[in-house]
C-alpha cells in the first residue's frame, strides 16, 4: 500500500517530505514484528502511527490496546502492565489479568513510555527479550507474544545519561524509530490542516464553514504551534463557534492565537548538534558574560602593572568616549588620578597602585570561574552525599546539565 493510500485511510492530512517519510517507514516495518519506537512532540499524532502499523500487520485481527504510562500512578503500573494475584497488595481482592495477558498475539501501544518508573523498567525489558512476565505477588512465569509500539515526546537517550531511563531498554525499543514531523516543520500542510478542520466543525454544528483571509493564512503558517496538530483543531473549533463572520480575517484571528513572546536570546558558540536547546539558557549568558568580562579586565591589569613597573615612561589611555588622553612621566599617585579620570567608575576601584603588582596573579586565578564551577559542583555533590538530584537543585541546574558538567570537568561522583 502506497503513502497516498494510508493517508486517505486513515484521515491523514498534508503532503511533507518528512511526514511522507514516516509514513513510508511505517508502512514498511507494519508486516514485521520489530519493535517500533515513535518519537515527536506532544500533539503531532504518533499514536496513528501505531494505528497504522498494527492495522497493516499480521496481527490485525488481534486486540489493540493503547496504555499512556504517564497517566498510571507508579504504584499499580506494574499490575495494570502484568496482571497481580488475589491478595498480592492492599485492595487485590480478585486476581487480574494484565495488559500482556489480555493482548497476547496483538499489539500494545505504550505512550509517554519515557514516565515508566525503573522498576517496571526491567520487566519490560524482561517480556521484550524473553516474552516472559510474572503476575503481581506470583512466581509463576507465564508467556506471551505482544508485539510492543512505544511512543515519547522526551529525549530518551539523554535519559539514559541522566539515570532515568534504563539504557539497555531503550536500545531495545530503539530497534525501528519513527520520528513524526512537529507542525512547525510542515508549515505547508498548516492551511490544509485547518481547512479540514474547519470543514468538520461546520458540519458537526450544522453551519457553513469559515474561510481566513491573506492575514490570517500568513498568521496561521508563522505562529509555532507549540501544541502542533492538536493545538491547531483546538483554534479551528474556537473560531468555528465564536466567529461571527465566516471570512476571517488577521485582526479577528489575533484574539484566539495565544500571545506567546517568545524570546530569542543571541547565539553564544557553536554547539554540537546533539545537544539540546536547554542549556543555552541564562547561565549559559552569565558564563559568556563572565568570561568577556575577565578578558576586558586581564587587559586592563596588564596595562596597569606596565604603568607601576614603569612609572616615568607615560603613555596614553582612551576614555569610554574615544578621547585619547596623554599620560605625562609622573609618579604612580599622579598617574592613577589621570586613570580615575578617564576610567569607568566600574574599574577604579581597582586602581590601587599598591595592590597592583602583588594581587595581579591572586585575581587571575580567582577569576578562572571554571575552576570555580568545578569546586561549586564538588562542594554541592558533598553536601548531598553524592545525591546528583539534590546536588543540581542546591545549584540551581537541572540534573541533566549537572551531569553535562560532571563529564566535562571529569569529577568522580
Amino acid at each position: 500500500m502506497d503513502v497516498q493510500a494510508i493517508k486517505n485511510r486513515f484521515g491523514i492530512i498534508g503532503h511533507s517530505p518528512a511526514l511522507n517519510y514516516a509514513l513510508q517507514v511505517a508502512v514498511q516495518v507494519a508486516n514485521t514484528d520489530l519493535t517500533v519506537l515513535i518519537v515527536g512532540e506532544s500533539g503531532v499524532g504518533k499514536e496513528i502511527f501505531s494505528q497504522i502499523i498494527h492495522a497493516l500487520s499480521a496481527r490485525k485481527h488481534n486486540p489493540f490496546i493503547a496504555v499512556n504510562c504517564g497517566a498510571i500512578p507508579e504504584g499499580t503500573i506494574d499490575s495494570e502492565l502484568f496482571g497481580h494475584e488475589k491478595g498480592s497488595f492492599t485492595g487485590a481482592v480478585d486476581s487480574r489479568k494484565g495488559y500482556f495477558e489480555t493482548v497476547n498475539g496483538g499489539t500494545l501501544f505504550m505512550d509517554e513510555i519515557g514516565e515508566m518508573p525503573m522498576g517496571t523498567q526491567a520487566r519490560l525489558l524482561r517480556v521484550l527479550e524473553a516474552g516472559e512476565f510474572i503476575r503481581v505477588g506470583s512466581s509463576k512465569v507465564q508467556k506471551t507474544d505482544v508485539r510492543v509500539i512505544a511512543a515519547t515526546n522526551r529525549d530518551l537517550l539523554d535519559a539514559t545519561q541522566s539515570g532515568k531511563f534504563r539504557e539497555d531498554l531503550y536500545y531495545r525499543l530503539n530497534t525501528v524509530p519513527i520520528r513524526v514531523p512537529s507542525l512547525r516543520e510542515r508549515r505547508e500542510d498548516i492551511i490544509l490542516l485547518f481547512r479540514k478542520f474547519a470543514v468538520d466543525f461546520a458540519e458537526k454544528y450544522k453551519t457553513s464553514p469559515i474561510q481566513l483571509d491573506e492575514e490570517a493564512r500568513e498568521m496561521l503558517t508563522s505562529y509555532t504551534w507549540p501544541g502542533n496538530v492538536r493545538e491547531l483543531k483546538n483554534i479551528a473549533e474556537q473560531i468555528s463557534v465564536l466567529s461571527t463572520e465566516k471570512l476571517v480575517k488577521g485582526s479577528d484571528l489575533r484574539r484566539f492565537l495565544p500571545d506567546r513572546k517568545e524570546v530569542r536570546l543571541p547565539a553564544l558558540t557553536a554547539r554540537p548538534a546533539q545537544e539540546s536547546a536547554e542549556f543555552m539558557n541564562e547561565r549559559d549568558i552569565l558564563y559568556k558574560l563572565f568570561f568577556d568580562m575577565k578578558k576586558d579586565v586581564t587587559e586592563l591589569k596588564k596595562m596597569f602593572v606596565e604603568i607601576v613597573n614603569n612609572p616615568g615612561s607615560g603613555g596614553a589611555v582612551m576614555s569610554e568616549g574615544g578621547t585619547v588622553h596623554e599620560m605625562p612621566a609622573a609618579p604612580i599617585e599622579y598617574e592613577s588620578s589621570i586613570l580615575k579620570s578617564v576610567l569607568p567608575a566600574s574599574v577604579q576601584p581597582m586602581l590601587l597602585p599598591q595592590q597592583l603588582v602583588q594581587d595581579h596573579v591572586d585575581v587571575e586565578e580567582s577569576l578562572n570561574l571554571m575552576d570555580m564551577e568545578k569546586e561549586l559542583i564538588e562542594r554541592a555533590l558533598k553536601k548531598h552525599k553524592g545525591k546528583r538530584k539534590d546536588a543540581a537543585s542546591d545549584l540551581g541546574i537541572s540534573e541533566r546539565t549537572l551531569y553535562r558538567k560532571l563529564k566535562e570537568y571529569d569529577i568522580d561522583h
